[in-house]
């Protein structure tokens, strides 16, 4: 027997004594007046709970719970606690459900949801960018109405979505990639993600590009190889055409061997995304180094001045630096005809150490400036191949700047020359005390 049943015949019983009592010590009459007004008065006090119960359960209002004497507050105080687990269970699943949300905001990925006449019934903010969505304004609306690229029209409605579709195209400015690829879920619900893989496109294209074009700049010089081999294996030659025929062999040799140089500086450097070190570097030796190294190239054939604060310097590493600067210098006496001048200046320029090469060749067209320190870039590629460039010196000079938070700036006047300016951040920038006398 529940409590509900034993207060109902408690309080039966109790009235029942009651009128007995008052039976006994007054009349019937009396007592069964009184037992009709006890059980019209309990009537009315138990509908007056039951219409104030309805009215609780058809408007409910958490936290307000009424208070009642005997048996009522019972039921109110059962009812107060039912509604407060409820509650709690009702907020750890709004809590659940906000940190999934949230998750998917996060992702890197679009996610758009899609219900079974493929409406929209929730996407994040990065499909948002991915398509062009709103989704306060685009909920309920057919994705194909928003979306109306054919090739997902088609992909949407073929239902066979084992493989990604490419989409190109997209975005804002028309110019990125996505990968879209549709799950269904639950009762013909369909789950649209999306990735945005302009980065891996472009990454691939350069790859492809740098594939061909290492190809190509082997090719030329194993196929000059082999012709005078060729050569030298079948004619009858003079002693002087055999010498001439190994110095021209020995040139491309020597050019294959500084390109597979270079490529494995390069890759060496891509390799180690790790800064520089703070080690002083010597400028000293490093700016001698430069300036043998460009009078013995030029061989008098340009007016080369430097003008260097020699008492300045860099941290970080010497080889590097060194092979950096060099290729700026080896790449303005290349790029200047004979009687040009070249000017390297290494100073201290707003608390911080830039280093300058000023030459006065041919120039660089402003839209070529971007694109120089791509591998194997060549504005001139009639022409650069004569001078024995590989194409990847200025690669190299990024990379290295990079390490020591470098940065490049080119500026340049087509027919009136260019100039290549590094500039070190002032935390990289130091001075070495004069050497004793």
């Amino acid at each position: 027997m529940n409590i509900i049943w034993a207060r109902s015949i408690v309080s039966v019983v109790l009235l029942g004594v009651l009128c007995v009592v008052v039976g006994a010590l007054v009349n019937v009459e009396t007592g069964l007046s009184l037992a009709v007004v006890l059980l019209l008065a309990q009537s009315l006090f138990g509908t007056f709970h039951k219409q104030r119960l309805w009215r609780l359960l058809d408007a409910p209002v958490y936290g307000e719970v009424p208070s009642a004497p005997g048996i009522w507050g019972e039921i109110y105080y059962r009812l107060h606690k039912l509604a407060k687990r409820w509650h709690a269970q009702v907020r750890q699943v709004e809590q659940q459900h906000s940190r999934f949300i949230q998750a998917i905001q996060a992702s890197p990925n679009g996610v758009a949801m899609l219900d079974d006449h493929d409406q929209i019934e929730w996407c994040n903010a990065i499909s948002e960018v991915h398509f062009g969505l709103d989704a306060k304004r685009d909920l309920r609306q057919h994705i194909t109405h928003l979306v109306r690229q054919p090739d997902f029209v088609r992909y949407l409605n073929s239902h066979r979505y084992e493989e990604m579709l490419i989409m190109r195209g997209m975005g804002e400015k028309r110019q990125n990639v996505l990968s879209v690829q549709v799950f269904p879920y639950g009762e013909n619900r369909k789950l649209v993600l999306s990735q945005d893989i302009t980065e891996l496109e472009r990454t691939d294209a350069m790859r492809r590009d740098f594939v061909a074009n290492v190809s190509h700049e082997l090719k030329t010089p194993l196929t000059v190889l082999s012709g005078f081999l060729e050569t030298m294996r079948e004619l009858p030659l003079s002693e002087a055409e055999r010498a001439r025929y190994l110095d021209l062999m020995e040139q491309q040799s020597s050019r294959m061997r500084h390109i597979v140089n270079d490529l494995l500086v390069l890759a060496k450097l891509e390799g180690d995304n790790k800064p520089a070190s703070d080690q002083m570097i010597d400028m000293r030796a490093v700016l001698r180094h430069l300036q043998d190294d460009a009078e013995s190239l030029s061989s008098q054939h340009h007016r080369i001045v430097f003008d260097a604060d020699e008492g300045l310097t860099v941290t970080g590493v010497e080889t590097e630096i060194l092979s950096a600067f060099g290729n700026l210098v080896t790449n303005a006496i290349r790029y200047t005809p004979d009687g040009g001048a070249i000017k390297v200046v290494w100073q201290l320029q707003g608390g911080s150490a830039m280093f300058a090469v000023t030459d006065s060749g041919l120039g660089i067209p402003a839209a070529d400036i971007p694109r120089l320190t791509e591998r194997f870039y060549r504005v001139d590629r009639s022409r650069s191949r004569d001078t024995g460039g590989t194409g990847l010196g200025l690669a190299i000079v990024k990379h290295v700047l990079q390490r020591h938070d470098a940065q490049l700036e080119v500026t340049s006047e087509e027919g009136r020359g260019s100039t290549f300016t590094v500039r070190f951040p002032a935390v990289r920038t130091a001075r070495r005390l004069p050497a004793p006398a």
